[in-house]
């Protein structure tokens, strides 16, 4: 039985980071324009590296939740698990989650523009941090206007998934969201306050029942992890 599990900004929350759709699209008061598009960092880097140095900082100063641990858990139990991220932070993987899929790039690290060889970043940085070729470094993070990372690997465990657990996102941010609602699981949970409107579309793709569990991830993906092990159990 394979495992996808997607998640979004709603399971980050819970540990207190922010998110781009808090207060009608402002982040700390910055609007998205300013910080996170091709355009922003063409002209205005510094502010660019400003605006996600201290978005790493909130990272690295948070912990994963109850959520981030019960998927975890699954892998854990023994399940094949691939977990697909809209989130660009780490708390997955510091939860025990060993194959994580980053749709839209990991803010712990940092690459020359247009280059794929990526390195861990060590803390801030700065206007003048360049590599051996002498190209600025920037987060290595999906700016809007350019294309998501991943694609093609969440794509393929899309295809080969038995199960989907669907946590902390409204599925509205494409193309990531399709990894999701286009997913042909034989069984599907969602986790989430409200039922996305976007899951509608999921229904029409799952080859089996989709079970909503209207909680946030701190308390609903717990059950829904033990529902899907008590699944697996069953299919042995």
């Amino acid at each position: 039985m394979k495992i996808l599990v997607f998640t979004g900004a709603g399971i980050s929350r819970e540990s207190g980071l922010k998110t781009f759709r808090d207060s009608d699209g402002l982040w700390e008061g910055h609007r998205i324009e300013d910080v996170c598009t091709v355009e922003a960092w063409a002209t205005q880097p510094a502010k660019v590296l400003d605006f996600y140095n201290a978005r790493r900082r909130e990272v690295r100063n948070a912990q994963p939740n109850e959520a981030h641990h019960a998927i975890a858990r699954l892998e854990g139990a023994g399940l094949d698990v691939v977990v697909v991220t809209q989130n660009v932070d780490d708390l997955h993987e510091r939860a025990g989650s060993s194959r994580v899929v980053h749709l839209h790039g990991e803010i712990t690290k940092m690459r020359p523009d247009d280059i794929n060889d990526l390195v861990e970043c060590p803390g801030d940085i700065k206007i003048g941090d360049v590599d051996e070729r002498g190209r600025q470094y920037r987060p290595h993070v999906v700016f809007f206007g350019e294309g998501v990372w991943n694609m093609h690997v969440a794509m393929r465990a899309q295809t080969e998934a038995d199960v989907l657990l669907v946590a902390g996102s409204t599925l509205a941010v494409y193309p990531a969201a399709s990894v999701a609602d286009e997913c042909p699981a034989s069984n599907v949970w969602i986790v989430d306050p409200q039922f996305p409107d976007n899951a509608r579309l999921l229904r029409r793709w799952a080859r089996g029942d989709v079970e909503f569990i209207p909680k946030r991830a701190t308390e609903g993906v717990p059950e829904a992890v033990r529902a899907i092990v008590a699944l697996a159990a069953e299919d042995q």
